[in-house]
């Protein structure tokens, strides 16, 4: 089959020894970033986005791409150590993991993880190889109409799983919209709120905003909550435990659960704006559900901890089929992704693995080589990464502050992305703190402007007329799916807080 055949060149891609060092550098700043509490892939990314300026795109791509799924391997370190999440898809780990490190478990609990994550993220690898060609043979027939219901569906359910928040969710993506349409109008030649900067004529950077947003704005957020005053004394020291290994009861009761968890993980992950965190809560939702003992959810039950840690390496996994096949990113992660690729002139869409194909297979390749290393990287090197935990927020603060500061300038070099840096930051610290969106914002920086070229070709091949978007085939699916999402995406939210409301009543 050519997908074989194009899945063994992308591996020779990756297997080349500078590409498996970015992987293995890539992976290991993902397990560290993901082990920082407050921080996350999104954070991680966009700090580390300038670094990777004047490498090889295949080999930086892959780099990036591991940061962004390693860290859900590190997050929930945390989760299970010190209850406290790495990041928000790692919140369902906390209802199971933590219990069972109480119980003198953690070692256990920490090796079941690495292998759910493990499983979840390769059986997500093995549906992308699958599908994301088919998908892209379905997007060759989009045109203009069809790009602009896409960025629109992809905004309406983020703005819809954002549940009760979702006026504070529409008022940050049109931040976003607006802050896409500063620069000149390529249709008419007219600047657009460049205020007579001609620092601003070629429009508002994207790393400027993902790196104060992500960067800063969690670093002030986390200062916020005291994140300098926590020390390390709730640290469990798993070392000490007798039974570091899982039991073979252990490994029998989840066999089913890592396959229910990647599978739900994965179809959650390809939907735009639902993400890992929904899939997590899903699949613990699900697992307990059909548990013959849900009594015990909430309570350290092993299957409660591999089956959200399953479903959000696969969802992870399952957000890249929009990314790479239709140039749609679904959350803050992918859409720093999308920047990745945009900054090295490569456009992902219907015929991105086509005309890319080295790179894209070897992309898709390399995220097999990455699930293995972080395999061996969690189990092994756990250890070295629970001390990241013990490194004073005190110290580490400065630290992030000036590598946002010197990555940001030398992707221009320019005062002014500095300053929409740390103007970023502010706003993205009062966002956190009033229950605003900054994934929402970023995401429609990113979808704006590809939104209003395709609104006006749109407009332009019909002469002004509407009625295209009812007149063709693709249209009509889109907009039908849209409807779809709108009546289900609600749904998958009640399983959701169900999931949250379920160890809080089980442990009272």
């Amino acid at each position: 089959m050519d997908i074989f055949a194009d899945l063994w060149m992308g591996l020779a891609v990756a297997v080349s020894p500078i590409n498996i060092l970015y992987l293995l550098v890539g992976a290991m700043v993902g397990m560290v970033v993901g082990v920082i509490p407050g921080f996350g892939p999104s954070a991680g990314l966009a700090i580390l986005l300038p670094v990777t300026m004047g490498m090889d795109p295949t080999g930086a791509i892959m780099m990036l791409a591991a940061i962004y799924y390693g860290a859900m391997y590190g997050g929930t370190i945390t989760s299970i150590l010190l209850n406290t999440p790495g990041e928000s898809a790692t919140v369902a780990s906390t209802f199971d993991g933590y219990p069972l490190a109480k119980k003198g478990r953690a070692g256990p609990a920490l090796v079941m993880q690495a292998v759910a994550s493990f499983a979840g993220g390769t059986i997500g690898v093995m549906l992308l190889t699958v599908l994301a060609p088919a998908f892209a043979q379905v997007a060759r027939n989009f045109g203009p109409p069809e790009y602009f219901l896409l960025a629109m569906l992809g905004m309406i359910t983020l703005l819809v799983m954002l549940g009760h928040n979702w006026k504070l969710g529409l008022i940050s993506a049109l931040i976003g919209f607006a802050l896409g349409t500063v620069g000149v109008d390529l249709e008419t030649g007219q600047s657009r709120y460049t205020f007579g900067s001609a620092e601003l004529i070629g429009g508002i950077e994207f790393i400027p905003i993902a790196i104060g947003l992500f960067g800063l704005g969690e670093l002030f957020y986390s200062f916020y909550e005291g994140a300098h005053k926590t020390g390390a004394d709730r640290l469990i020291r798993y070392s000490e435990e007798k039974h570091f290994w899982p039991s073979l009861h252990d490994w029998v009761s989840t066999r089913f659960t890592m396959i229910r968890g990647s599978l739900l993980g994965f179809v959650v992950g390809v939907i735009p704006g639902a993400g890992a965190t929904i899939a997590s809560l899903m699949a613990y939702s699900l697992e307990r559900s059909v548990s013959k003992r849900p009594e015990n959810f909430g309570k350290g039950e092993m299957a409660g901890l591999v089956a959200p840690e399953a479903a959000n390496n696969a969802a992870s996994s399952g957000a890249m089929i929009p990314l790479l096949t239709l140039g749609i990113p679904g959350s803050g992660s992918t859409a720093v992704l999308l920047a990745a690729f945009l900054m090295w002139g490569l456009r992902p869409g219907p015929l991105f693995m086509e005309q890319n194909a080295p790179l894209a297979w070897g992309f898709i390749a390399s995220m097999y080589l990455g699930n293995m290393a972080l395999l061996v990287i969690n189990i092994f090197a756990i250890p070295l990464f629970v001390q990241i935990i013990r490194i004073p927020y005190r110290i580490l603060a400065p630290i992030v502050v000036v590598i946002c500061t010197i990555g940001t300038f030398s992707v221009a070099s320019s005062n002014i992305e500095m300053y929409l840096m740390f103007a970023a930051g502010v706003v993205g610290f009062f966002m956190r703190l009033y229950g605003y969106s900054p994934a929402a914002l970023l995401l429609a920086l990113v979808l704006g402007p590809m939104a209003e070229e395709a609104l006006r070709q749109t407009l332009m091949i019909s002469q002004g007329s509407a009625t295209i978007f009812f007149e063709r085939p693709g249209s009509n699916w889109i907009m039908v799916t849209t409807v779809v999402l709108l009546v289900v995406l609600p749904l998958l939210q009640r399983f959701g807080r169900t999931a949250r409301a379920d160890p809080a009543s089980a442990g009272a």
